[in-house]
């Protein structure tokens, strides 16, 4: 597949990530009182993947997260010549979701993108006050997590056609376990769309998103390329 259509598949499969996922916090959660709530709003985050890994898991391997495609590429799953276009593509497609969600809840009287816009945060702007160190360690062993289950779910050896499932449902549990410590990021991409429109607090704890979901995927890499490196000895 030519890489211009890889890029535009990242680009496309993030757009809708941060619009569905980003947009349900926005739009519907009113967390923790009222609407879809955080049950609803981690399972959005789930279907985003899902949808996206059937649509264009076939074209570009659906990273849709610059922290996934480092550990993809720490785990020996993807070329480093490909790296930076597409952390390039899912930031920009990250950035166009949250500008497109930025203009539909605009329309609603009294809205402020100064008060959150589903932006991550640790401290005053922890959904439950949390600070930096929980918020670091979550989200590190979070995305480590995330990309265990990645890597094992697109294994050849694993069951073939439900890693999708699998990707989708294991967001899905990171969201329900880490809303309330950072409002989870686990994806750089995600975090810099909503900072921009937010443009204040985001955007200078923004640092925090983009190096523990680094750290989490590059180790998650390394370790599933020994965890599933079949064993060559012989048992006699």
């Amino acid at each position: 597949m030519a890489l211009i259509k890889k890029l535009n598949a990242e680009f496309l499969g993030t757009f809708w990530l941060v619009l569905g996922g980003c947009g349900s916090a926005v739009l519907a959660a009113a967390f923790p009182d009222v609407g879809i709530g955080l049950m609803g709003v981690s399972l959005a985050f789930g279907l985003t993947v899902l949808t996206m890994a059937y649509a264009i898991g076939h074209i570009s391997g659906c990273h849709l997260n610059p922290a996934v495609s480092i550990g993809l590429w720490s785990g020996g799953r993807f070329t480093a010549a490909e790296l930076g276009p597409y952390i390039a593509a899912q930031v920009v497609g990250g950035i166009a979701g949250a500008a497109v969600l930025f203009v539909m809840a605009s329309g609603q009287a009294g809205f402020d993108a100064a008060e959150g816009f589903a932006s991550n945060g640790f401290g005053e702007h922890s959904p439950g006050g949390y600070g930096l160190v929980s918020a670091l360690v979550t989200e590190i062993v979070m995305t480590f997590m995330f990309l265990i289950i990645i890597l094992g779910a697109t294994d050849k050896r694993a069951p073939q056609g439900f890693a999708p499932i699998a990707i989708g449902l294991g967001l899905t549990l990171i969201h329900l376990i880490s809303i309330p410590v950072t409002n989870t990021s686990v994806n750089p991409a995600r975090s810099t769309g909503v900072a921009i429109f937010q443009g204040d607090w985001a955007l200078s704890q923004l640092w925090l998103f983009w190096v523990a979901p680094i750290i989490g995927a590059a180790l998650a890499g390394v370790v599933y390329r020994w965890l599933g490196t079949e064993s060559t000895t012989e048992v006699a």
